[in-house]
């Protein structure tokens, strides 16, 4: 087997775009991935450098070259202990309430880290991990030993609040201490009791939340207000950005200005999402505390330190044009792509493409595109595992951007595994059936990301049924990179369909082309296309392509990647 087929892939280069545009990614929650790979090798796999060779060399083989390990870092014991007392006694502490940048100990520590990057590495596999900025654990030493770091308030949220449940702090200087009402269902977690033997105040410090869903209860909001908590988190960033090329920055958007302020420090009267009781600043009040925004200056540090770091940011809330734009992450989430697909919303997918294209089609190039992440509906539920599925991910593939691909969805594993999970709690075998279709139909597409992973030539075509009709359930793009033409053509909807290409879609600002003005090379008579996988061929005379385009038929949910030759 030869797990190299991309030469971009592998080779370590000062020009970091080199890698950077054909990284592919897969997201695995490392201990549930360790229990899987130690039923599927019979053998106790703990720790990241027991990570067998042969499994590395499988990713590389399915054109993986970035590998987001999940849960890593040292998790906070009060996170553990908070639901054992809720009752969940077989859950471990979350991944994302973080005490510690320290590789777990449970996985080995650093060595074993740096041990797997360096054999992941022989197969052109590039490791990722997370950072979450916007909270730590509830019981993490920054805030055991600076309070202040955090949002609180010295009045009590609500004064019917009671706190009088277990201490989670294991420092006897401190006691960290739920609101009542959780344990008992009564309240959400919204603020926790802080207090310190030196102290006769307690403080109540507010739970980390992004505003869209209940508090995060074993966690603690920080404060970007406090220019302390801003350096102190991006040393941590640049620390971390020395041992991994690739930094995904969990819910990037909360720490942005405007709704940093909308989440925390809303004008006097505002209507509010949580009680806050004296937060409130004016615009101008705000500004004076937080003048510039964090993640410029996050990326402007990261480029002098640790400049072949590439930065991902979790992000929604239309803020993805702005991440980019205007404050330097090198990518971000997509979920309009996987909400688009999901609901086959094909018209919509299509006039986002444009919308983009028409604005920066750069921005196309700095998408991470997905079907699904541990926050969504496995891919296998959602597109079920047949050709839906196939050119659903085909799509993914050839789009410009960053595929990811979650856990197990190469293998057709439905669970949706928990960040408190140590193992899968559902028996399931994997779809060797699924995994050989991954590698005939969508592995050679990944080993070949060098031919679509610029958006500069990216193109849109309008695809008609024989009656004239235009049809947006016909998804065709063309692209061209260095020597490379690709046609791409996916037929996303349940019925078979005849039809023509044969002109661009209508783009302010760009002149209408038709097929002859790309896909003719040197003034060549013919135009052959072949399928990238498969044999299948195409040969048009360039008089026929000019009068008549393309005329094809397509299968339900078929997909086809041509190379224009």
């Amino acid at each position: 087997m030869n797990p190299i087929k991309n030469p971009a892939a592998k080779k370590e280069t000062t020009n970091s775009l080199v890698w950077q545009k054909c990284l592919v990614i897969i997201a695995k929650n490392t201990p549930v991935w360790l229990s899987q790979l130690s039923k599927e090798y019979h053998q106790s796999i703990q720790t990241l450098d027991q990570i067998p060779d042969i499994e590395l060399e499988r990713l590389g083989a399915l054109g993986i070259t970035g590998l987001w390990l999940i849960g890593i870092w040292e998790r906070s014991p009060a996170s553990k202990k908070i639901k054992h007392l809720y009752g969940n006694e077989q859950r471990i502490a979350s991944a994302y309430s973080i005490l510690d940048y320290s590789i777990s100990k449970d996985l080995g520590g650093d060595n074993a880290l740096m041990e797997l990057k360096t054999r992941a590495l022989k197969y052109g596999i590039r490791l990722a991990c997370d950072i979450v900025p916007n909270h730590t654990a509830i019981d993490s030493p920054w805030l055991l030993k600076n309070p202040e770091l955090y949002i609180n308030t010295e009045e009590k949220p609500f004064p019917a609040w009671t706190f009088e449940s277990p201490n989670l702090s294991a420092d006897p200087e401190v006691s960290i201490i739920l609101e009542d009402g959780y344990y008992t269902q009564a309240s959400t977690a919204e603020a926790f009791q802080y207090k310190s033997k030196k102290k006769d105040q307690p403080l109540y410090i507010f739970h980390g939340n992004d505003g869209t869903s209940m508090p995060w209860n074993d966690t603690a909001q920080l404060n970007y207000l406090n220019p302390k908590t801003r350096e102190i988190m991006k040393a941590l960033i640049i620390e971390v950005a020395r041992k991994f090329k690739i930094v995904r920055m969990d819910a990037a958007m909360t720490l942005v200005k405007t709704h940093f302020k909308r989440l925390w420090y809303p004008d006097a009267g505002e209507n509010t999402i949580f009680p806050r009781n004296s937060n409130y600043l004016s615009q101008s009040e705000f500004d004076d505390l937080m003048p510039d925004e964090f993640w410029s200056e996050v990326m402007h540090a990261l480029s002098k330190e640790v400049p072949d770091t590439f930065v991902i940011a979790e992000a929604f809330w239309m803020m993805e044009k702005y991440l980019v734009d205007s404050l330097g992450m090198h990518a971000v989430y997509n979920s309009a792509f996987l909400n688009r697909l999901r609901l086959k919303e094909n018209k919509f997918l299509r006039e986002d493409l444009i919308e983009i294209i028409e604005d920066n089609p750069k921005i196309l190039g700095n998408f991470v595109n997905y079907l699904t992440t541990p926050d969504e509906i496995p891919a296998a539920d959602e597109y079920g595992k047949g050709k839906r599925y196939f050119g659903s991910c085909g799509l993914m593939a050839i789009l410009p951007g960053i595929p990811l691909f979650g856990h197990g969805q190469f293998e057709g594993l439905v669970e949706q595994y928990g960040m408190d999970f140590s193992q899968p709690l559902r028996e399931e075998r994997y779809d060797f059936d699924l995994i050989n279709e991954h590698k005939k139909l969508i592995s050679p597409l990944l080993h070949q990301r060098y031919r679509f992973s610029d958006p500069k030539n990216f193109a849109i075509f309008d695809f008609t049924d024989h009656t004239g009709r235009f049809n947006a359930n016909v998804l065709v793009f063309f692209n061209e990179v260095s020597t490379y033409k690709s046609l791409i053509i996916f037929n996303n909807q349940d019925k078979a369909i005849s039809g023509y290409i044969k002109k661009t879609a209508q783009i302010k600002n760009t002149i209408l082309k038709d097929l002859t003005q790309l896909l003719v090379t040197n003034n060549n008579p013919i135009v052959t296309l072949k399928e990238l996988r498969f044999e299948l061929e195409i040969s048009l005379s360039v008089e026929e392509l000019k009068s008549k385009g393309i005329s094809i038929n397509l299968t339900p949910y078929e997909f086809l990647v041509f190379d224009v030759a």
